[in-house]
């Protein structure tokens, strides 16, 4: 039996080797002779073959790689008309296939940082008022410059913004201008802005020239013409959104129950023929009357009445009952149906009035899609399933409801009450995927204060800020670095900021101390001031202007800064107190010195009062405790513009500070128990009091107001009459008692 098996398969392996030879030798003699061809045709002059033609072809051969800017398929290409072609080439899909890793340069970015040069406007050029808001945006924020050898990124200042042939805004040869652009490179480290594309009766993407490998900033784009981690998503917005600034949204308190009186609210145009045409023409199936208010009408365009149906003249009877304003702020929900294009003016303003946007438009790359997660602020819906609509979101709790009201707020007020903040947010994005490493996390994006005041350059770590103690679960920093700023000589060893470096030195809190000496005259020997149980940092100012109080120094180890002017009057028991305050508010100034501004009508401007009332909006920075990261904000964030002033006048730095925290956390300062006999002038006549006693003084800092609101676009300054005390600072019990005695006593 074993014999048998062996012999079977001695046979079956002289088989297989007969039957290689025989092919290998079919294979070789085939060869031979078509070598031999081969060579006579090289002899007759024929092309002779490079020596890898002779390896067999396979069926399924890989096919060769195409470059990002050609067609997919080139064998699809034959079914293509020679239009389509045309269209093709001078579209935005010519570049689909671009991203930051294969169409953009970094090595700019990283040689000089992220700055956006905008080129010069070019005589003859008009631009709208939509786009020179823009490009003021971007000239007035710190990524500017004017230097193109020194930008990372360029932005047109041909206007792009609409690209509809119909519309009067529309700039014609745009694509030969831009091509004669000395720095355009194919586009290739652009970013172009672009509200409207296409025009009837398709409304393309199209922008109507070769963008190249430019980065496109586009409103109504579709996921399908998006190129993600290049193109940035941004709203449509009217030719009124403000520059700066933009109105607070409507939400001003937790209404509870968060239901309003319509659920669900809708009013615009009904488009009869063309694209679009679909979804608002079946809106009347959903529509009740009642809580359900889906308004549409048919008289728009110079032709209505030609395309008119059965319905008009009812849709235009119920849609003249109803004021517009008054729906949206009494509606729960608020409907965006797609137009003409995926985008509409409906989804900014659902955001403003606290409204819960329902997006019905399939295939709408939302905007700033990116970094936002829009379910938590709006329904994504479907427009295939309009009739479920209805049932859907009164399935949604109250609770939920809420939250999505709130987080509406946050995002129109971080991101989309201005164009400044289009704009900036735009930037910041395209930063981000720059540098990536300290790029921003989605917690950082849709959580407050929001992307634009959290900046990744002062650190990657969320503790070291102090809006997020509470997510991390960490608790306020125990300790504080006291900054004395120091502007005159030191002569006697009574002076009031000798006493005020002892008093900060004994609290229990303290880490350390830096005296910041801003004075001209040299600095005091090591032996003049006093010795104190923790360290004592005398640094000299360079420039000795009064903005160099808020620089980031590094000698500040500690996340909690108290500050103080030379001649401020404080104990120990209030820095203490002070300090407890703070803890429960650390993104917040917490001190004692407080202002107040109001509106003067009669001089149709702001005003600054240093009244003692129970209102107030400011603490002045002379004795107050907040985080550190508010120098760098001041620092980094600031225009150079309002700090040169501030340094011009020697004043309102103070003013600028708080204007700055209160825009950031849309909070006012925290006012904290005094001494009954303190007064800032009671030191006598110092520098400080006589400055307080100038009127030109005080109409210097009135005048820092008006300033500082305009460049913020609107007063971010709160009024508020909290003040907190200390535990039975007022009650009639043994003194013994009182943790912080000696306030009373004083």
């Amino acid at each position: 039996m074993q014999a048998k098996k062996r012999y079977f398969i001695l046979l079956s392996a002289g088989s297989c080797l007969a039957l290689l030879f025989y092919f290998g030798g079919l294979q070789f003699r085939a060869s031979r002779s078509h070598s031999r061809r081969e060579e006579q045709s090289g002899r007759n002059g024929l092309h002779q073959p490079s020596p890898d033609h002779f390896w067999p072809r396979f069926p399924d051969a890989l096919r060769p790689f195409f470059p990002w800017d050609q067609l997919e398929n080139e064998d699809s290409s034959v079914h293509i008309s020679p239009r389509q072609k045309r269209d093709a080439n001078s579209s935005i899909y010519k570049g689909k296939k671009c991203r930051m890793e294969s169409c953009f340069d970094f090595t700019l970015c990283k040689k000089n940082g992220f700055k956006v040069y905008v080129y010069p406007q070019q005589k003859g050029e008009k631009i709208a008022e939509s786009y020179q808001n823009i490009l003021a945006a971007i000239e007035g924020s710190r990524f500017y410059t004017s230097d193109p050898s020194q930008a990372c990124l360029f932005v047109l200042s041909l206007d792009t913004l609409d690209r509809d042939q119909l519309s009067p805004q529309y700039v014609h040869n745009l694509r030969s201008k831009v091509q004669s652009l000395h720095l355009w490179n194919n586009g290739r480290n652009h970013l172009i802005f672009n509200l409207y594309s296409g025009t009837w009766p398709d409304y393309t993407e199209d922008v109507g020239f070769d963008i190249g490998q430019a980065m496109l900033a586009k409103a109504s784009i579709s996921t399908e013409n998006f190129r993600p981690n290049f193109d940035v998503s941004i709203p449509l917005f009217s030719k009124d959104h403000p520059r700066t600034g933009g109105e607070r949204g409507f939400l001003k308190f937790n209404t509870i129950p968060p239901l309003r009186k319509y659920m669900l609210v809708f009013k615009g145009k009904r488009y009869l023929t063309g694209i679009g045409s679909d979804t608002r023409n079946a809106l009347y199936h959903v529509h009740n009357g009642e809580d359900v208010l889906l308004l549409t009408t048919c008289k728009h365009g110079k032709d209505w009445q030609k395309h008119k149906d059965a319905r008009c003249d009812r849709d235009n009877t119920e849609y003249e009952k109803y004021d517009y304003r008054e729906m949206l702020h009494n509606a729960t929900f608020c409907l965006v149906p797609r137009g003409r294009r995926l985008g509409s003016f409906r989804f900014l303003e659902a955001l403003q009035a606290a409204c819960v946007p329902v997006m019905l438009s399939n295939g709408w790359e939302l905007p700033f899609s990116e970094v936002i997660n829009w379910n938590q602020a709006a329904v994504i819906g479907d427009e295939r399933l309009l009739l479920q609509i209805p049932s859907t979101i009164r399935s949604i709790h109250q609770d939920k409801i809420l939250a999505l009201r709130q987080q509406t707020q946050f995002l129109w007020e971080a991101y989309f009450s201005s164009v400044e903040k289009i704009v900036l947010t735009t930037l910041e994005i395209i930063q981000d995927r720059i540098f990536k490493h300290i790029s921003r996390n989605s917690l950082i994006w849709n959580k407050h204060p929001g992307g634009l005041f959290v900046l990744p350059q002062y650190s990657s770590y969320l503790g070291d800020f102090p809006y997020y103690y509470a997510n991390l679960g960490l608790k306020p920093p125990s300790k504080f670095t006291a900054v004395i700023h120091a502007v005159t000589p030191l002569v006697s060893q009574s002076q009031p900021v000798l006493k005020l470096l002892v008093a900060a030195a004994k609290s229990q809190y303290c880490a350390q101390i830096i005296v910041l000496w801003n004075c001209d005259k040299p600095l005091p020997a090591k032996h003049r001031w006093p010795a104190t149980a923790v360290p004592v940092i005398v640094i000299e100012g360079e420039s000795k202007v009064m903005s160099s109080r808020f620089l980031p120094y590094d000698n500040i180890i500690t996340d909690a800064v108290l500050s103080l002017d030379e001649d401020t009057v404080l104990s120990t028991t209030e820095v203490d107190f002070a300090f407890t305050v703070w803890q429960s508010f650390p993104e917040r100034i917490v001190g004692y010195p407080a202002r107040s501004h109001f509106w003067d009508n009669s001089k149709e401007r702001w005003g600054y009062t240093s009244k003692w009332t129970n209102d107030y909006s400011m603490v002045l920075t002379g004795a107050a405790i907040y985080h550190k990261y508010y120098h760098y904000l001041y620092s980094h964030y600031l225009p150079a513009s309002l700090k040169n002033m501030v340094d011009q006048l020697a004043n309102c730095e103070d003013i600028l500070m708080n204007f700055l925290v209160s825009a950031v956390t849309k909070l006012p300062p925290i006012k904290v128990t005094q001494k009954k006999q303190y007064k800032e002038t009671m030191m006598g006549q110092t520098s400080r009091a006589s400055r307080w006693a100038d009127p030109d003084h005080f109409a210097q800092r009135q005048s820092c107001m008006n300033t500082f609101a305009s460049w913020f676009g609107y007063m971010p300054l709160i009024h508020s009459q909290m003040r907190l005390d200390p535990v039975l600072f007022k009650d009639q019990v043994s003194i013994l008692r009182k943790k912080y005695r000696d306030i009373e006593r004083l």
